[in-house]
């Protein structure tokens, strides 16, 4: 299915600030520069711009690339690490809270126990 984000592996942020005019095969560079190993996985590169009020991402799915864009329509912007210490893998709490302009460090969230006990 087209753009079906539901079924990915990870959901990666590219740090620091993209060029927003770049291309799929643009974004697809830096990916391959930044994330080798895991460049052909079943992943969701997000990518944002100096202004921070819009988001490009990236989507490999076996037949071909999609690209995904979204610009916030309201006053805001998202909050984005800029450092590359920073990168790790988002969970989709984390992603909805991104898309929706939250910080996704949320210090008084409730963290999930991965082991019960």
């Amino acid at each position: 299915m087209l753009a079906d984000i539901s079924g990915v592996d990870a959901i990666y942020i590219v740090t620091g600030y993209t060029d927003m005019r770049k291309s799929i095969d643009g974004l697809c560079a830096i990916i391959q520069e930044q994330f080798p190993e895991r460049e052909n996985a079943n992943a969701l590169y997000l990518f944002c711009g100096r202004k921070c009020d819009r988001i490009k991402a990236i989507l490999k799915e076996p037949d071909g690339i999609v690209m995904i864009y979204k610009r916030l329509t309201a006053q805001g912007r998202y909050r984005w690490p800029r450092d590359r210490a920073e990168v790790r893998d988002l969970s989709w709490r984390e992603f909805d809270w991104l898309m929706s302009g939250i910080d996704i460090d949320q210090p008084k969230a409730i963290k999930i126990p991965s082991v019960c006990g």
